[in-house]
């Protein structure tokens, strides 16, 4: 691809906002349709962000100057839309979690091997340049052996049953909304998970509000992870290995720098060695552009096995919950 690759968008919410907002930043990239079920809100945020094309859904999947379509619309709704967009022969970044289950994930991946185009979820913590010089540095042995994870995501929704996070039939609770984070976090540094356990409370209608999970991986590392949409903790991330301990800044998902603290010094701080675009949306943006121009169908990034693994997790762990 040698011009600007040609960006749609599918549900222009919160999200959608903070994405275009780093898509703007992108020398190589350009918004070029905006679709909505509602035509003027459609029209309004193509206003405030620039594209030239504002209406439907199905407008935005006929557009010939669309490469690849941004799902941004609520959880249950995601396989519907990215299967829409790849059967219209456009490439798809889906926002998380890709699907509402492991099922309709492989069955998304299936459609996008059969259309040739390339889907990826929209999973920014795993090409934020922070997380991935991190996860090198473990790798690589610099940091020392990984012994103990603990990383929380949670926040105080809103307590309106309507709320899109409190109702089921929106893919409300913690796991869909909050969970792939620290799963992910949790892959990315410490490889596949061997055993995760979980408990939590839900409410009336089955909507999981805190869940708390125990993780073993390989080597004996454990991972203490939770997640919880009623009740604000920090969203921080500390690892303890054989050498010190890494604290991951808040929040710990798309963080500004990491610490390593060795057993006998000073903290150091560590810094991406690439630049942070944005909010960190764009280096999502920046991995999509670059697999497109060489042609790949999958990003290494953010693998679709591994897409297909958190939602195997995802459905356990809720099975668990529960009960």
């Amino acid at each position: 691809m040698d011009t600007k690759v040609g960006w749609g968008v599918l549900a222009p919410g919160r999200i959608a906002a903070l994405f275009c907002h780093d898509l703007a930043l992108m020398p190589d990239s350009r918004l070029v349709a905006v679709g909505s079920r509602d035509p003027a809100r459609a029209a309004a945020f193509a206003e405030v962000y620039g594209a030239p094309t504002a209406g439907s859904y199905a407008d935005v999947l006929a557009h010939p100057e669309v490469d690849v379509v941004y799902v941004a619309s609520p959880h249950p709704f995601h396989a519907e839309h990215a299967t829409a967009a790849l059967e219209a022969g456009k490439h798809v970044l889906c926002e998380k979690p890709l699907t509402l289950d492991h099922a309709s994930g492989a069955a998304l991946v299936a459609t996008a091997r059969r259309c040739d185009r390339f889907l990826m979820e929209a999973v920014w913590t795993a090409a934020h340049p922070v997380i991935r010089d991190l996860a090198s540095r473990l790798r690589s042995g610099e940091l020392g052996r990984p012994r103990r994870l603990s990383a929380a995501f949670c926040f105080a929704g809103a307590e309106d049953p309507a709320d899109r996070l409190r109702d089921p039939d929106l893919g409300g609770g913690a796991l869909f909304d909050l969970g792939v984070y620290p799963l992910t976090l949790a892959h990315l540094l410490l490889g596949p998970a061997q055993e995760l356990r979980a408990e939590g409370r839900v409410d009336a209608r089955g909507v999981d509000l805190d869940v708390a999970v125990t993780g073993r991986y390989q080597d004996g590392v454990t991972a203490d992870l939770t997640v919880a949409i009623d009740v604000d903790r920090p969203v921080v991330a500390t690892l303890l290995t054989d050498r010190g301990r890494v604290e991951v800044v808040a929040p710990f998902h798309c963080p500004a720098s990491y610490s390593f603290t060795p057993e006998d010094g000073e903290p150091i701080i560590r810094n991406a060695a690439e630049p942070i675009i944005g909010l960190g949306y764009g280096n999502e943006i920046a991995e999509v552009n670059r697999c497109l121009r060489l042609g790949l169908r999958e990003s290494p990034l953010v693998p679709h096995e591994q897409s297909l693994m958190i939602l195997r997790q995802i459905d356990d762990l809720r099975r668990q919950v529960a009960g």
